[in-house]
């Protein structure tokens, strides 16, 4: 299904929260300097994900994650070099991988067009098609992003953790421009892809004083969280999938929410301020309400942007 929104035709100007630059994108801005991109990046997803059905998950999560630190400038593809720990290695990206997806995609694109695409743009193109690949909708991605030069783990105790009430993330997203709409839309990502069980750990163990569990979690599917993730002798990447359907792009996660079966803390507090949960009822009941909700919060979230140049390797920079 295509979403052909009539704004996508113009200029997309978003301010960054994280760059006094105000950047310019359009929907057509390679059509002259390498109209192949879109198709160039599409392949490369599908191929991995033919071969790993855990890559669309990982693209849409590491093109977040990029987002959510310095704008959409693909320092979350930059490695660590010397004293410097980039983002990819700061605590909360440690489980990113099909990084080699990108890799592939921006050595065929600079075999077709060199020096034109940045690695920002690839990984936006990429995020798209891993949702498209999972059954989600389509969308013209606005292009035009410039690379980031900078990279640092530390920077990415800004990303919004698992364990975050209400407040703490609409203050997250709120600095980066976004709404309580995109927050409750943007969180359904998390149809697609699997937690380790430090991520919700602190829902099924000392939960608090007076409850060992959560007790916003159904019984029992805490109880069988508890069985995958026992507090002692815990196996080694022992977790659960996001939803039952964790490879195909639906509203499932929505319904999970209301069921008591989510894994997360700020997935739970969604449903503790009426704004939030009130979209989270609406989600669950309409796919179609969702996906038209996700695609322009995706569009939005994407089009936060702070880099300075076309890499011509997105692991390191010019």
């Amino acid at each position: 299904m295509a979403f052909n929104l009539a704004f996508l035709s113009s200029v997309l100007i978003i301010l960054s929260a994280f760059s006094p630059v105000i950047t310019a994108l359009s929907s057509n801005y390679y059509d002259k300097s390498c109209p192949n991109v879109d198709q160039i990046v599409s392949n490369a997803v599908k191929k991995a994900a033919a071969n790993d059905r855990t890559v669309p998950a990982a693209l849409l999560r590491m093109h977040f994650h990029d987002c959510f630190i310095r704008g959409c400038d693909a320092s979350v593809l930059l490695n660590s070099k010397g004293s410097n720990q980039a983002e990819k290695d700061g605590p909360p990206n440690i489980s990113l991988h099909a990084f080699y997806v990108i890799d592939n995609a921006k050595k065929q694109v600079e075999a077709s067009c060199p020096g034109v695409v940045s690695c920002a743009d690839i990984l936006a193109l990429a995020a798209r098609d891993a949702v498209v690949q999972s059954g989600g909708p389509n969308w013209d991605v606005p292009k035009g992003r410039k690379d980031g030069r900078t990279s640092k783990a530390t920077e990415t105790r800004q990303l919004p953790a698992p364990t975050f009430n209400i407040s703490q993330l609409q203050q997250s997203f709120s600095q980066r421009g976004l709404s309580l709409n995109d927050l409750v839309a943007l969180s359904g990502g998390h149809t697609l892809g699997f937690s380790h069980c430090s991520s919700f750990q602190n829902r099924i163990h000392n939960f608090n004083a007076t409850h060992d569990v959560d007790p916003s979690l159904r019984p029992s599917f805490a109880a069988s969280l508890k069985n995958t993730c026992p507090i002692n002798n815990r196996p080694k990447n022992a977790g659960a999938t996001m939803d039952p359907s964790s490879t195909t792009f639906d509203n499932a996660y929505y319904k999970l929410i209301l069921q008591g079966k989510s894994l997360f803390s700020s997935d739970q507090a969604l449903l503790s301020f009426p704004k939030t949960k009130n979209l989270v009822t609406k989600f669950a009941t309409s796919k179609e309400a969702f996906l038209d909700a996700f695609v322009n919060s995706m569009i939005k979230m994407s089009s936060i942007t702070g880099g300075q140049e076309v890499r011509k390797d997105c692991r390191i920079v010019n």
